[in-house]
């Protein structure tokens, strides 16, 4: 190492992708792996031990989030989620209508399967979002019909962490008759969530959001929404999701929710506080650059930031040198040369399209990471930009 030379540092800043699990939460399984393994739909003991742990996850879950018992589904994730909630609606509802509304900047696992639905007949409108990457509770009135059977907005963007006000929303949809959907998977675990304070009918949620495994998730359904199952073969979850259920996963995810909720207030502020010091310290030490909604509410942790003139994986791959991992955007689409549909729908301008980073901070977090990147990356961006 050069004199002067900072040493490199391992810092994982992809908290959105995905989270590491947490100790409490992995020990939480190991149980459920060895004797207490066996199959919830047995009636001997040891599928009664295993019931007794989904039963208790479910009641768990059920009071985070101000919900009957009955109305949790376990699924494998959030996308199974998403896919359940809206093709259920769609066939559920289709006597009414075939119109279906959600936003421009949803995460895939709701804007493929709306695409899948367009192809088979339905009708959908994608509804815009302002500069701040905010769907207004206006626009989704102007979008809404006679025939609309389901409104599907995310709760926090996983790219900009942008929070959407879903309660106006629904507000205006449920008034129509119209189911309300959130897809909340990037805000589970990291603000209060509450099913009647936010009006929606239908709400999805994934564990490895908040450092449960994954491959472990669930939604939300308001007691009397008929929602046919996506997938069939038995009769686990009371008929709703087929599927010998994953014992060790659901208990982590219960355990994972405890964890957060008892930790929510002092993460917010803790990570907003890191936020705000890496957000300064961008535009203090980078020209030229633009921090996507960063006059909307956001989530405390995610920050994303737009170079301008430079390639975002340019400036990915060079960190990921560093030691730094982080992302251009959502970590279902990696790999893509498109520019982010989020930010495009947000009308970023072209100069700074392609030179999105996103930064997504986590319990691990703490302010020598912040410093360390903003040490290495002024120069990466240099770098960069005489490049190009």
């Amino acid at each position: 190492m050069k004199a002067g030379q900072q040493p490199m540092r391992h810092v994982y800043l992809d908290h959105n992708a995905t989270t590491p699990v947490l100790p409490e939460v992995l020990e939480a399984m190991l149980p459920y792996y060895r004797e207490a393994f066996g199959n919830p739909s047995s009636v001997h003991r040891h599928g009664r031990r295993a019931r007794v742990a989904i039963d208790e996850t479910r009641d768990s879950i059920a009071a985070m989030l101000g919900a009957p018992a009955a109305s949790i589904v376990f699924s494998s994730g959030g996308t199974e989620a998403n896919n359940t909630i809206i093709k259920g609606m769609a066939v559920a509802r289709q006597a009414r209508g075939r119109h279906l509304v959600t936003s421009q900047i949803e995460h895939p696992a709701v804007l493929d399967t709306c695409a899948v639905l367009a192809q088979q007949g339905y009708r959908v409108t994608y509804v815009p979002v302002d500069a701040q990457g905010v769907v207004t509770p206006e626009a989704v009135q102007e979008a809404l019909s006679d025939e609309t059977i389901l409104v599907s907005i995310m709760y926090a963007n996983n790219e900009t962490g942008v929070i959407q006000p879903i309660a106006d929303i629904a507000s205006l949809v449920r008034a129509r008759g119209i189911a309300m959907h959130t897809d909340a998977v990037q805000a589970f675990g990291k603000l209060p969530l509450r099913v009647d304070d936010l009006g929606v009918d239908l709400l999805s949620f994934s564990g490895h959001k908040l450092y449960a495994p994954k491959g472990i998730g669930g939604w939300y359904a308001r007691p009397g929404m008929a929602l046919p199952p996506l997938l069939h073969g038995g009769h686990q979850e009371r008929g709703r999701r087929s599927g010998t259920e994953p014992v060790a996963s659901i208990v982590a995810l219960g355990t994972a929710c405890l964890l957060a909720q008892r930790d929510m207030a002092q993460e917010w502020e803790r990570q907003q506080q890191l936020q705000q010091r890496l957000e300064h310290g961008l535009h203090e030490y980078i020209p030229h650059i633009r921090i996507q909604g960063s006059t909307a509410p956001r989530l405390p942790n995610t920050t994303n930031v737009a170079f301008a003139d430079v390639e975002g994986e340019a400036l990915m791959m060079s960190l990921d040198m560093q030691g730094v991992a982080i992302s251009t955007g959502s970590a279902c689409s990696s790999g893509s040369l498109e520019p982010s549909h989020v930010l495009r729908a947000m009308g970023v301008p072209a100069a700074y399209l392609h030179g999105a980073l996103r930064i997504s901070l986590g319990r691990s977090t703490g302010r020598d990471d912040i410093e360390y990147v903003l040490t290495i990356l002024p120069g990466i961006v240099q770098q960069a930009r005489a490049l190009s």
